[in-house]
């Protein structure tokens, strides 16, 4: 395992830097670095400047239309944009569902789909988890029933993260009941415009309006919208999450976080405390073992070795410092954290009272949203379990 970048790949990192520094606008940095609430504009605007570079779809191969970059390449143009405070590229579209579409799709869905995701034009939503199924989704019961040359949909999805949003939503549902629930289950693409689809909020203990319930009544999609064939959804849906869980881990958002963690612990004054400081430094050998994973993968990646195994552990880690973070954050802020009107906020306020710093406002709301992450994407008991029989044996 070969861990030092070499003089290209160092020079590939400057190129991104410039770049990225260059086209970021700052408004949305000040967001990004302060954790103040970006809305779907901000999203979009990045999304687009990345479009317009042809960057957006970081991760795809040229004959797709992508930079063709190789893994380490792609983990550098992360590290990069999260540092520099860009937003993290929604992955439904360009990180998700185009790597199914270009393996799985036919040419005229490749055609019809990818250049609007690659320009950041569509956004799209993930239509996975159901109200019995979240970790087991071989479960789902959201059916699709053939008539001619169109599938009938009726269910309900939920958890839709941003479904408010999306223009189109790739959703497992269920064609057969016939062997194992896996074997019965397809992958389709469906317009969120078409009559009998309804996005339902979830407001959150902030009041926040991210996740949502989407219910399907009678809805007519058509038959060539299938992914590949009928009953073979969960092959689709495991490359899928391949490409999720290693998203999921997110270490570069960690790093710049526990930057930010830092600056918190300096201003509001605990810096001071050792007491304090030794969960920051045992916050951060946990990102740095958890930046040491990634590269190890990167470098079987490198060297055509298969690194998937360990996708499960990325996320088990990834997460759980995602929480460690944004609650050492909060207790740092100590009183200044709790405080968090909605209202106000979307007036403007940001917490930026005698005493408070700018950015302190969100700390409790991001607590306790990111509980979450150790249950979606396969709750962590889950992949412990994977782990557990794929790499232990």
């Amino acid at each position: 395992m070969d861990l030092a970048f070499t003089p290209e790949e160092q020079a590939f990192r400057e190129e991104v830097r410039t770049w990225v520094n260059a086209h970021l606008p700052a408004d949305i940095a000040h967001k990004v670095h302060n954790a103040l609430e970006l809305t779907r504009e901000d999203h979009q605007r990045w999304a687009k400047i990345l479009g317009i570079k042809g960057w957006l779809g970081f991760g795809w191969p040229k004959e797709f239309g992508g930079p063709g970059w190789t893994a380490i390449q792609k983990h550098l143009f992360e590290e990069e944009c999260a540092l520099a405070g860009a937003p993290r590229v929604i992955p439904f579209g360009p990180v998700m569902v185009a790597p199914v579409i270009m393996a799985f799709g036919n040419a005229e869905q490749q055609q019809r789909f990818l250049p609007g995701i690659a320009s950041g034009e569509v956004w799209w939503s993930q239509g996975y988890s159901e109200p019995g199924s979240g970790s087991d989704l071989a479960s789902v019961k959201t059916r699709a029933e053939r008539q001619g040359d169109k599938y009938i949909v009726n269910g309900q999805k939920t958890w839709t993260t941003l479904g408010q949003y999306g223009e189109w939503i790739f959703c497992l549902v269920r064609t057969s009941n016939e062997g194992k629930p896996q074997t019965g289950i397809s992958f389709l693409l469906i317009d969120m415009k078409s009559p009998g689809v309804t996005v339902r909020p979830i407001i959150m203990l902030d009041g926040g309006h991210e996740v949502n319930e989407v219910f399907f009544d009678n809805v007519e999609v058509p038959a060539n919208n299938l992914i590949g064939e009928e009953n073979k959804g969960w092959t689709y849906a495991k490359h899928l999450l391949s490409h999720e869980r290693t998203n999921i881990a997110d270490i570069n958002r960690s790093k710049r976080e526990l930057e930010r963690l830092k600056r918190i612990a300096q201003r509001e004054g605990v810096w001071e405390d050792s007491r304090f400081r030794d969960e920051i430094a045992k916050l951060e050998v946990d990102v740095v073992a958890l930046e040491m994973m990634v590269l190890r993968v990167l470098s079987a990646e490198k060297s055509g070795k298969n690194s998937l195994d360990i996708a499960g552990l990325l996320k088990i880690r990834g997460s759980e410092i995602q929480q460690r973070y944004s609650e050492l954050m909060m207790l740092a802020a100590g009183p200044f954290a709790l405080p968090l009107i909605r209202e106000a906020m979307e007036a403007g306020w940001q917490g930026d009272f005698p005493g408070g710093e700018v950015g302190n406002a969100p700390l409790s709301s991001t607590y306790f949203n990111l509980r979450k992450t150790t249950i979606y994407g396969g709750s962590n008991e889950v992949q412990r379990n994977i782990v557990a029989q794929v790499v232990l044996g």
